[in-house]
């Protein structure tokens, strides 16, 4: 596989048809708060182990909202999602996610709008790849997500980065700078292609 710039490496996965069978934005429930729930319940652990314990969850109280989550006991909830392991330190970091969000925000919409990178980046447990797939998947925001699979592909390819930012607006640049080309098939919609995009690596680099 060659490819110089993160167009073409788009341009090679796009003919893959990797996401045949994958919501529009590749992430589930793309825009809710289950996205949030899911960005960290996915450190450390496979997205398999993540998808068993948000079904368990809304099998026993429905959809995802912040408010339940804040209500619920800590040691409830660290059994509902046992599966992705970590699940007590999890489960502590979920409700404090949530209170500190109802605390600055005021509901899960006003999150989505104003959340910045800086105060998802000081919250307890939050790194660059959990904030970026909040803002990506949960907020709608135009950022590509740079996880284990995307610094994997990159590094066979013989590129190298200093740090997690560099290589995520390496991936961004290409795309922006051929944005022109790829416009219709993202129907005018950067993040529709980040999204897509990060979804196609994975998917390319699980296989």
């Amino acid at each position: 596989m060659e490819f110089s710039n993160s167009y073409e490496l788009l341009m090679f996965l796009r003919e893959k048809n990797l996401l045949k069978n994958s919501p529009k934005y590749w992430w589930p429930n793309y825009g809710s708060f289950e996205v949030v729930v899911g960005a960290i319940l996915t450190q450390n652990t496979k997205w398999e182990n993540v998808e068993s314990a948000l079904k368990k969850w809304r099998m026993e109280n429905g959809k995802w909202r912040i408010e339940d989550l804040l209500k619920i006991d800590e040691f409830y909830l660290a059994e509902l999602i046992k599966p992705v392991g970590f699940y007590n330190q999890k489960s502590k970091r979920l409700k404090l996610l949530a209170k500190n969000i109802l605390d600055d925000f005021g509901n899960f919409e006003t999150f989505r709008e104003n959340v910045s990178r800086e105060w998802l980046l000081a919250q307890k447990g939050v790194g660059f790849e959990t904030a970026d797939s909040i803002l990506c998947y949960a907020c709608g925001r135009e950022i590509m997500v740079v996880d284990a699979y995307t610094k994997r592909l990159i590094k066979k390819a013989r590129y190298e980065f200093e740090s997690y930012d560099e290589l995520r607006e390496w991936c961004e640049r290409g795309i922006e700078e051929n944005w022109h080309k790829l416009a219709e098939f993202y129907e005018n919609d950067l993040n529709l292609c980040f999204a897509r995009f990060h979804g196609k690596i994975v998917e390319y680099m699980k296989k």
